[in-house]
């Protein structure tokens, strides 16, 4: 009986563990922290052997396949024993893939993934089609395939999830964009990341569909470099496109294979340029699986937004607060910036993950009059932004952040939570980030 040892006890190796099991290997689960009570009651009930606060190599070192966590960096001394050893180390997504005989949306890109996800799987969902959701949102994808009921998947997929993918292939890809993230797991080359994202690529061929943002510039640059034996569709901003989507004179405008479909920016209930971006993808895939326009129309007038992006969460004398504690990079508050013409308190700091600030430079001139610095660490945002607006303030806390920006907020103005950075130092992550604004913004309504 082949062995499978996980490595990482979440949601993603639980739902691993638990595949593995149905499928009849030999499962062991070990987690370096502290398993939840929720997943130990799982694995004990299905009776899957399983370690926390250690890994015990003995149990891991003779595994046949490793499923590693997307958390757990290839630097770790484990992992790199494993490789030296010649052992195969995939993703939970790669073991799910094996077992499903559904077809796969597969979404990525640096920002506006769970957005689109979201906005992606409502439109089928709501056009009829028997759709799961899986990946860096809702149940485990390999949990859900255990019985495979689903004809169509649509996943959310981190460059973390697709490094360890090899055999997956996806039938309909989305590549949003690429700006620097994370570059502390890719030896800080910003093309590791750029190869990694483009993973979601692999083993496609000419009869799926490939959409992308064709304004991305490293998404434009590496499509010059190399070609791809896919179904272009480019989503652009900035021109009108002969087959794919593109926002013409504040419309959506999309075309596939001879069919169109059209639809009013200001009618979606997502707002911002990036939105559209968002939107135009998850109505190409819609199109390409033969969905009705009117569906598709009835389907992105009812779509919610997503928590912790872009999220309204009060109004306090005439200011707005709004809560993007998602935005844990650069070009997420670049996207959020851009999202209002209203003077702007802006709330950011964290654990800075090697920020280049330069490029929401010119944004936060222009529209910030204030910056509240909230963190453990605040130096560099305050040496980079110190003369570049207006005020500028430094707090140890979120409470602090929130009372000291309705001090600074007049009517009319808007209160923006978007970090630009991870939610290490203060919180458990940016959902606890996010929910702890959401609150202090309340009590101060309260």
């Amino acid at each position: 009986m082949k062995k499978i040892a996980i490595l990482g006890g979440g949601e993603s190796g639980v739902g691993a563990a638990l595949l593995a099991k149905a499928k009849g290997f030999k499962v062991f689960l070990s987690d370096k922290g502290a398993l939840s009570d929720k997943y130990k009651e799982i694995l004990a009930e299905n009776e899957i052997p399983f370690e926390e606060g250690q890994h015990t190599e003995s149990e891991i070192l003779d595994a046949d396949e490793i499923v590693k966590s997307p958390g757990i960096p290839d630097k770790v001394a484990l992992i790199q024993k494993l490789k030296s050893l010649k052992k195969p180390i995939i993703s939970e997504i790669e073991l799910a893939a094996r077992y499903t005989k559904a077809k796969i949306v597969a979404i990525t890109g640096s920002n506006g993934k769970t957005t689109t996800t979201l906005l992606t799987y409502h439109l089928l969902k709501n056009a009829g089609l028997n759709v799961g959701l899986a990946g860096n949102v809702g149940e485990s994808f390999a949990k859900q395939v255990i019985n495979d009921t689903f004809d169509y998947f649509v996943l959310e997929l981190s460059s973390f999830q697709l490094d360890n993918c090899f055999d997956f292939k996806a039938d309909i890809a989305i590549l949003l964009n690429i700006t620097p993230d994370h570059l502390d797991r890719y030896n800080y080359e910003f093309q590791n990341y750029i190869d990694s994202k483009f993973r979601i690529l692999q083993n496609m061929n000419s009869a799926d569909h490939f959409i992308f943002y064709q304004e991305s510039e490293a998404v434009a640059t590496e499509l010059v470099k190399k070609s791809f034996p896919v179904h272009y569709l480019p989503v652009s901003l900035l021109e009108k496109v002969t087959e794919g989507a593109s926002l013409e004179n504040g419309q959506l405008e999309v075309n596939f294979q001879g069919q169109h479909f059209s639809f009013p920016q200001a009618s979606l209930p997502i707002k911002g340029s990036h939105n559209a971006i968002n939107a135009m993808s998850a109505i190409l895939v819609a199109k390409a699986l033969g969905i009705e326009n009117e569906k598709i129309a009835e389907g992105l007038a009812s779509f919610q937004s997503v928590e912790h992006r872009l999220e309204p969460c009060g109004v306090i004398d005439g200011v707005k607060f709004v809560n993007d504690s998602k935005a844990t990079n650069v070009d997420s508050v670049f996207y959020a910036l851009g999202s209002f013409d209203d003077p702007i308190v802006l709330i950011m700091g964290g654990v800075d993950k090697g920020n280049d600030y330069t490029q929401i430079e010119p944004l936060v001139k222009q529209k910030v009059k204030a910056l509240i610095c909230m963190g453990t660490d605040n130096q560099k945002l305050l040496d980079f932004f110190g003369e570049k607006v207006p005020a500028i303030y430094s707090v140890d806390s979120l409470l602090k952040a929130v009372e000291m920006s309705k001090q600074v907020a007049v009517e009319g103005d808007v209160v923006l939570l978007s970090p630009a950075c991870a939610s290490f130092d203060l919180f458990k992550n940016y959902e606890d980030r996010g929910r702890q604004f959401k609150a202090a913004v309340q009590a101060l309504i309260g």
